[in-house]
């Protein structure tokens, strides 16, 4: 039988397949499951650095100042029996940390100096294994340049790093002007590894309403693409973990993430599709392809096909896209 363990962020794990960041992780039950039929380590749903701080300021103006008078304020809960949403989540990593056997990694999203490296700290004092950071914002001002928005990502990283000690990853989105630059400027940093790449919500417009909605759009097949792509460029480039998300539904997604360079796969869309059956596919799959074409190791897989390896590295590159274009064909029966 295939060994199909991996290093992820210092941690070994018996398998590539870790379930990411999704609401999942608030029930005890689902993440029981996961770990029964073969998920090899938790990212936990984000903590948002916003949602701590509006919890804070509910705090302090109805609970500890109150701006109400003698019974009127009767019908307010004490402060001490309030529980905000970081005490909830820290308590949850305390439950899943007791309950399960694999590593947990907490996720948190936010953007300012205090708010990494507060919540870091109170995330690794609760038990995390690892964290997870969400490295993105909207940059709407025209006078934020490209650089100052990455070294803003770059300090924070450093501020964090410099109270904790347990390995730090970095989730990015796509829409760096150089990728591979600022993948080994977050090394430098201190970074153990990047997750590739942060799926967003966007908002849409109903015609009907004339008014802006958000939609959930889950991930295709197809998603995976550019992440693979990456991902095989980085391979060889970078001493960091490398984590695949976005796309990965079946056993020959997750393969081709690896084949690519991936360290671990992360699935979150297909679960939330599927449920747990969807990992226990994808494991069984990777095992039966693995054993059909006679590999001993998951290792001896990584990174096979990533741009290192290849006799043509322009296969992941420029030239890859204009031979794609010359070689389109429409589709049978379209007339022009």
């Amino acid at each position: 039988m295939s060994d199909l363990s991996t290093h992820y962020l210092g941690l070994k794990l018996k398998n590539p397949l870790v379930p990411s960041s999704t609401p999942l992780s608030h029930r005890l039950d689902a993440m029981l499951h996961l770990e029964d039929v073969g998920a090899a380590a938790i990212v936990m749903h984000s903590l948002f650095e916003e949602d701590v701080r509006n919890d804070e300021r509910m705090i302090d103006r109805f609970l500890i100042n109150p701006d109400s008078f003698g019974e009127a304020a009767g019908h307010l809960p004490y402060a001490r029996d309030y529980q905000s949403r970081l005490d909830a989540y820290l308590e949850q990593i305390q439950t899943l940390k007791s309950r399960l056997a694999i590593p947990v990694i907490a996720s948190l999203n936010g953007s300012s100096l205090s708010g990494w490296v507060e919540l870091g700290k109170e995330m690794q004092a609760a038990g995390a294994d690892a964290l997870e950071l969400n490295a993105w914002y909207m940059p709407g001002d025209p006078k934020v340049s490209g650089e100052a928005l990455e070294d803003h990502y770059i300090s924070l990283l450093q501020e964090l790093k410099s109270v904790v000690t347990i390995p730090v990853t970095m989730k990015l989105s796509p829409f760096f002007s150089s990728l591979p630059h600022f993948v080994q400027a977050v090394e430098k940093a201190g970074a153990a590894g990047v997750s590739l790449f942060n799926r967003f919500f966007q908002p849409d417009i109903d015609l009907a309403s004339l008014t802006v909605v958000d939609r959930v759009t889950l991930s295709s097949s197809a998603d995976v693409l550019l992440t693979m792509r990456w991902i095989a460029i980085l391979r060889g480039r970078t001493r960091l973990t490398l984590a695949a998300t976005g796309g990965v539904h079946c056993a020959e997604d997750a393969l081709k993430m690896l084949l690519a360079g991936a360290d671990v796969v992360h699935l979150a869309s297909a679960l939330l599709q599927r449920g747990p059956q969807a990992l226990a596919d994808i494991l069984r799959g990777m095992r039966l392809w693995l054993e059909a074409n006679e590999y001993e190791s998951v290792r001896q897989l990584q990174g096979a096909m990533s741009q290192q390896n290849l006799p043509d590295p322009s296969d992941f590159s420029r030239a890859a896209y204009l031979h794609a274009i010359d070689a389109f064909t429409p589709p049978a029966g379209v007339r022009y």
